[in-house]
């Protein structure tokens, strides 16, 4: 906030406007850059202060802390770097507050930036939470406690601003930036050259995801699943991106445990083009199965996870939804086959993929629905974000 206003107050500040953000991921950092750069166009002389990455860097951001600092994944990771983050945590929002900005923008990473908002907005700091959490797939209540720590919500998807509407939470649907740039027609005979694959032979792409803990658990059912169907289908290519150097080593060792032949390619990254390339994708639940939706390409999506994990959550009632993949989701029916856990077996996910090979006509009745879904999310993501966050800065809270 500028000094010389309190909270609320619509008068502009003669001073160039502040703002703090913070990304924790490289998704999170590439939306981050995308909103400073349409913040820019609205306010040419605002500062932008807080954590990220390249990206946000580039964009304009003074980067305090870098958004790798953030990226630790699973329990035993994030209990031996708890001390740390919660130093930096405390750091970050006290030099957050002292600098006074108009507006702290959490970007995802809800359990690091939930908690930095509510401290903020306790101290008369106007917060914003970019992308939400699946409050459709998890527990709906949790969608008030988000809104004790923000004063908005920005959501990627259609469904979500509903489920905070009950609990009285201001959420705005902005639009998912990868529905910006993907184009509504990919262009498969150029995703094919660029990975020099031959234009005419069916292409099945594998993505059994880009955590070692999935590769470790979906890999082996995915490959021989893959190997399964190219035994039914001459001159099938198999092509598996690898996101980054150490889940390239896990998917080596898979390749090795399961004879994958000269057919078979593991790429550097280049997943989007691996999808786009391909007749038929099998990937792991997730944001990937989105990707594969704005590529119009036809999916199989599996997933397993620890059992023990998954006892407890569906003991518990934890998870709250009959489908898991988000273009299932968005479109409220099954148009993606879903093999989750005890059904995520070779048999079972092979006979699955050999179906859209078999049934172009299945293949061909999804691509009107992919177009509406891709339509429907295509909002200039990162101007509404903008838009959002600019009425904020602006207005009286609740005023608009």
């Amino acid at each position: 906030m500028d000094p010389r206003r309190e909270p609320g107050d619509a008068t502009p500040a003669a001073s160039p406007l502040r703002i703090a953000l913070c990304a924790g991921e490289a998704s999170g950092d590439g939306l981050g850059a995308g909103l400073i750069a349409a913040l820019k166009a609205r306010f040419p002389n605002a500062e932008f202060v807080g954590i990220g990455g390249d990206a946000m860097r580039a964009a304009g951001c003074e980067t305090w802390f870098d958004a790798n600092e953030l990226a630790v994944m699973g329990l035993a990771e994030v209990l031996r770097h708890l001390p740390r983050l919660l130093r930096l945590r405390k750091a970050f929002r006290q030099r957050v507050l002292d600098w006074k900005p108009d507006v702290y923008v959490g970007i995802d990473a809800p359990d690091f930036n939930l908690g930095i908002e509510r401290w903020l907005k306790e101290r008369g700091v106007r917060t914003v939470h970019y992308v939400s959490p699946s409050v459709w797939a998890w527990r709906e209540k949790r969608a008030e406690k988000i809104g004790h720590s923000t004063d908005r919500v920005l959501c990627l998807f259609p469904m979500e601003p509903p489920i905070y509407a009950k609990h009285g939470v201001d959420a705005r649907f902005v639009g998912h930036p990868m529905a910006d740039d993907i184009p509504l027609a990919p262009d498969r005979a150029a995703a094919r050259a660029a990975l020099g694959l031959p234009g005419d032979a069916p292409v099945l792409a594998v993505l059994p995801g880009s955590r070692l803990g999935e590769i470790g658990r979906l890999a082996p059912a995915f490959f021989e699943a893959a190997r399964q169907v190219a035994s039914q289908i001459p001159g099938l290519q198999i092509v598996v991106p690898a996101a980054n150097a150490a889940c390239r080593q896990a998917l080596e060792a898979q390749f090795a445990a399961h004879g994958a032949e000269a057919a078979w390619r593991l790429l550097d990254g280049h997943a989007r083009d691996a999808m786009i390339a391909s007749n038929v994708v099998l990937l792991a639940s997730g944001t990937a199965t989105l990707e594969a939706m704005l590529c119009k390409r036809p999916m199989v999506v599996g997933y397993r996870i620890a059992p023990l994990t998954y006892r407890i959550v569906k003991g518990l009632g934890l998870l709250r939804v009959e489908r898991y993949a988000l273009p299932n989701v968005l479109a409220g029916e099954d148009i993606a086959p879903e093999l989750m856990q005890d059904d995520c077996t070779p048999e079972q996910l092979s006979a699955a993929i050999m179906r859209w090979f078999n049934e172009p006509e299945a293949v061909a009745a999804l691509q009107p629905i992919y177009v509406r879904l891709h339509d429907q999310l295509r909002q200039d993501a990162s101007a509404s974000a903008a838009a959002a966050v600019a009425t904020l800065i602006v207005s009286p809270v609740g005023a608009t």
